[in-house]
């Protein structure tokens, strides 16, 4: 702003705080928003099993809507638009026994809302995330133990009815190794290319020199020893021969069986540390070692991040795994099975863990995919987990984490005002969004809240009746913001300079009633 009074206005008249209209045409809870890049339009996902397409025009209105229960879904959960515009992805849960984990993705064409193809999807939270126009990103769980399992994340093509059967539809992206029943969740892919124009640069020196209680870990390093901390459980450290090198995977479970017959007349380790200590021993040697120099040198780089929610302590998610995807990466074609790696290589490693130190329940990317936005509820500060089946209590604050992905450095103290009340077996997501301006969030307060992302405040809390799970503002007019609430309804909020300019645009009564009165003398 060239003065404070412009930034007094900006911060007093541009908020979309101002409810403008509420669509109730949902008929149970509506979990997620997304809007189309041209922000012509946005779909909405619910508990009532249908996505509903709708067009944002003067006035909010449905387009079309979608019902997903005769393919078996429970509800839809979440959904995003390709790059064009053209296809839509959207993710649901199966039908099943309280404890399935199984989903499925579905891809709309926006052209005529028909049902291109269906991809499954397991665990449902992984959600699904497009990587280009034409290719999405799906998972997979394969049990190995009782709490040791392995990701598979799957590149599919939104046309799977190709007739050349030189064409793969499908093509196997990363296997990634699961220790203390932690999985892969929450896919989303940021484009490193777009980081040096960023829309909005956070720069907090004071910020960056203090102590961080997020650890950022390059498992990319040239320190062994940083990547050891990184990957291991505290009581699960990597052991180490007396000359540095690390010990082979079968003088390592020799030396575990020996270490349990010694301790026969001691506390005897529990099942669980026993299938973590096997696992890393096995997977030490049978992983592809971490892409070295992750951070992007080159501004045409045409390298994209993977991003998804991870752990290595509990099942609940606490750690942020980033990844990087090459372009030859980025298609369909060329080996399906990764037969680029060798015969002994059964897992890829991750490139980057961010440690939250809490229950990570949303994420978001800033419009130039520079800074990643992480809600979280925390755990205590010196807890110990000693079971990775029950986990730290978490705090009902919720805390809003930024981090720079160009530095791989957290650049702003977590933001505070929203809250969540849920224990950890029942925690969800709660999906916010960020504009060039400002950040949003749910909360289970009942409240949607906006965040200036220069000055680190809360500017606007949005009432509704119910939880609010997601916002999102539209991409093309950061004055137009939604939220969609358990209350069953989805409410738009304008800013009061948009709701101005909008009045004045509209034809008066007055002036009908007086040209309406002319006609009939006439």
């Amino acid at each position: 702003a060239v003065s404070w009074y412009e930034e007094f206005q900006r911060l007093y008249d541009t908020i979309p705080c101002v409810e403008v209209q509420a669509l109730k045409e949902h008929n149970d809870q509506v979990l997620h928003l997304s809007f189309s890049h041209s922000g012509c339009l946005f779909a909405s996902c619910s508990k009532d099993c249908t996505v509903k397409i709708w067009s944002n025009e003067l006035d909010i209105s449905l387009q079309h809507s979608s019902n997903m229960r005769p393919y078996n879904w429970s509800y839809t959960q979440f959904s995003q638009f390709n790059s064009d515009d053209s296809l839509l992805l959207v993710s649901g849960v199966f039908v099943g026994p309280h404890n399935s984990s199984s989903g499925e993705i579905a891809v709309i064409s926006m052209e005529n809302f028909t049902l291109l193809s269906r991809v499954r999807n397991k665990p449902y939270d992984v959600f699904g995330c497009w990587l280009n126009e034409t290719n999405l990103i799906s998972g997979n769980l394969h049990r190995i133990g009782r709490i040791t399992s392995c990701s598979v994340l799957w590149l599919n093509n939104a046309f799977q009815g190709i007739e050349s059967e030189n064409v793969n539809v499908v093509k196997r992206l990363f296997k990634i190794q699961n220790l203390n029943a932690s999985t892969i969740r929450t896919v989303m892919v940021a484009d490193c290319s777009r980081y040096d124009s960023p829309d909005l640069l956070l720069d907090y020196e004071e910020q960056l020199a203090a102590s961080s209680t997020c650890p950022v870990f390059d498992l990319g390093s040239d320190s062994e020893e940083e990547g050891a901390k990184a990957r291991a459980a505290p009581e699960a450290a990597v052991q180490e021969l007396p000359g540095g090198g690390a010990v082979p995977a079968e003088r390592g479970l020799q030396q575990l069986s020996d270490g349990v017959a010694e301790r026969r007349l001691g506390p005897a380790p529990s099942d669980a540390e026993l299938e973590t200590k096997v696992a890393e021993l096995f997977v030490r040697n049978r992983t592809k070692p971490p892409e070295p120099n992750l951070l992007p040198t080159d501004s045409n780089s045409k390298t994209k991040y993977l991003i998804f929610t991870t752990g290595c302590l509990t099942y609940s998610p606490h750690q942020i795994g980033i990844k990087r995807i090459l372009p030859h990466q980025m298609t369909t074609a060329g080996p399906v099975l990764g037969e680029e790696r060798r015969s002994d290589e059964f897992f890829d490693s991750l490139d980057h863990v961010i440690d939250i130190h809490g229950h990570i329940i949303g994420m978001g990317l800033s419009p130039d995919h520079r800074y990643l936005y992480v809600n979280s509820r925390a755990w205590p500060r010196d807890c110990i987990i000693s079971d990775p089946m029950q986990p730290p209590p978490i705090a009902e604050e919720i805390d809003l984490h930024v981090f720079d992905l160009k530095t791989m450095k957290e650049v702003k103290r977590a933001l505070r005002a929203h809250r969540a009340y849920t224990p950890n077996e029942e925690c969800f997501f709660i999906f916010l969004d960020v504009s060039r301006d400002f950040v949003a969030s749910g909360a289970e307060d009942r409240h949607g809240y906006i965040w200036d992302r220069h000055y680190n405040i809360c500017l606007a809390k949005l009432q509704h009746d119910n939880v609010v799970n997601s916002v999102a503002f539209s991409p093309v007019e950061q004055e137009l913001l939604l939220t969609a609430s358990d209350d069953t309804t989805i409410k738009v909020w304008r800013s009061p300079r948009a709701v101005r300019v909008r009045q004045a645009r509209r034809p008066r009564p007055r002036k009908l009633l007086f040209s309406w009165l002319l006609n009939q003398k006439s």
